[in-house]
Order: structure tokens, then sequence, then C-alpha cells
């Protein structure tokens, strides 16, 4: 996968960096497989802003992704990959054996053409789908169930990916990008092979726009404000901790509070490494 820089005919062509997307397919998702997304402006259910700096950006289309691999033991082929707007990865459109279609996440070098199955016991080759307790120790896996049936939590970003480093009495042990090393049960499913996309952190935007075009809202620095606006207002740094706009420290301040899954954790990615 390369990037693609631009000849710098406008100040903003001179800065942007984008991802080759050229071998994806040119067409419109599968309808059948898509449904409408309507836009919540950070807002909930009350009307009330609760996620700040969201807003506008272009009208997307959800396609509907199969995180369960629920079609079990039906080898199915790659038609073609796609690009996803609602997600940093590439996404796989597959034809099964029984001509049903579904989109699952592409995983690196997956390509039109290639075989993909999900099943108890697999080959292991990207794209193929199997239980935890099936894989070779050292086996390189994204989207990793939680819980058994539940569908695929971690590891779905672009580029990302978890690493089987072990088993222990009916339990995987997994080492995840962000440093964690946490136990899943065995007979959760993981798909083989790293996400697709890894380019898509070396990206630059180039121009402000581009990012409104993600539907992303400008956001105001905090020390930029008044005292009586933000707690970091007032143009100082000095004689108080850097806080959230309701106090809350963020530097060094933990956040975590689901202490019924610590117990799954071995080793924090907070860890000195």
């Amino acid at each position: 996968m390369a990037l693609k820089t631009f000849r710098p005919t406008t100040p903003s062509l001179r800065q942007l960096v984008l991802v080759d997307r050229s071998h994806l397919w040119k067409g419109a998702p599968v309808k059948a497989l898509t449904e409408g997304k309507r836009k919540t402006g950070g807002r909930n259910n009350y009307g009330r802003i609760t996620t700040r700096h969201i807003g506008g950006g272009h009208k997307q289309t959800y396609r509907k992704i199969d995180f369960r691999r629920s079609k079990r033991d039906v080898a199915g082929k790659v038609e073609r990959l796609e690009y996803d707007p609602n997600r940093t990865a590439f996404i796989a459109l597959i034809k099964y054996s029984d001509d049903t279609l579904g989109y699952i996440l592409a995983p690196q070098r997956l390509a039109e053409g290639d075989t993909v199955i999900a099943a108890e016991k697999a080959d292991v080759k990207p794209g193929n789908a199997m239980q935890l307790a099936s894989m070779p120790i050292g086996t390189i896996v994204h989207n990793i169930e939680l819980k058994p049936g539940a569908g695929g939590k971690i590891a779905r970003s672009a580029g990302s990916y978890g690493q089987l480093v072990g088993r222990d009495a009916g339990w995987a042990v997994l080492r995840l990008n962000s440093g964690e090393t946490r136990r899943v049960r065995a007979e959760c499913m993981a798909t083989v092979g790293a996400v697709s996309n890894p380019d898509h952190m070396n990206e630059v935007v180039g121009k402000a726009g581009r990012t409104r075009w993600k539907g992303t809202r400008p956001t105001v620095r905090s020390i930029t404000m008044n005292p009586v606006d933000h707690p970091n207002g007032g143009r100082t740094n000095g004689g108080k901790h850097w806080a959230t706009p309701w106090g809350k420290p963020t530097k060094g301040y933990k956040t975590r509070k689901n202490k019924s899954t610590d117990k799954y954790i071995i080793r924090s990615r907070h860890a000195s490494k």
C-alpha cells in the first residue's frame, strides 16, 4: 500500500498526504447490505450535546459489517475490496458458496479472488476466522470477541491487531497493540491477520476543510479562554493542573472504573515497558 503526495499547485496540496485507494472498488456498495445513517451533531435523545466538536460532514451510508462471522463452515470468495466512510479500515465483499453476500473487515494481504472461511477450525491465513483455542501460539489476529458469540470488539481499526501469546485453563492470553496483555475465553472467535490500511496513521489532512468534511468542528484551546469559561483559562498554566471543562484532571489521572473486568487484565498498557 502506498501514500500519495501532490504537486503544490495550492497551499493545501503542498502538505496533503493521502492513502492510495486506486485498488479499491469504484462503484456504490451493495444496497441490501447498507442502511441509512443520520447525523447526531453530538447530541443525545434529549437534544443536549454529549460529545463536543461534532457537526456537518459529508452524507454517509452505513455498511453492515459481519463482525460475528455468522456464516460458519461456508467458504466464501472475495469479490472486491471497498472503501468504508464509517471506519478507517477497508472492507471486503464476500460471496459465499450459497450465493449470499456479506461484508467483513479486510485484513492486510487479502486480495480479490481469495477464499475465506469461518469455522471452529480452519487454515491459518488472512481472513479466516476461528476460535482462539484452534490457533497456534504467536498468531496475529484482529476482530477479537470478548464474549463467545457477541461479535468482534477488539482490534477493528486500521492497522490494529493482537497476538495470541498463550493459553491457560480455557483462557487465551492476548497481547494488544496498546501493550496491554489480557485474558479472553478460548472459545471466542477471532480473524487471522492485521487490519488493512496500516498507512492511515501517516495521512496528512492538509487543510482545515478536509476535517470539516469528516464531520469534525473546530476546537478552541482551553488556555485561550477566560477563567470563567474553563479551568485552564486565564492565559497561564501555573498554579493548577490541566483539567477538562468540568474540572477533572487530564494528565496522569486514572479514569478507568470498570473494576469487574480488571481481573482479565494481566498487564496494564500503562505498566512501564
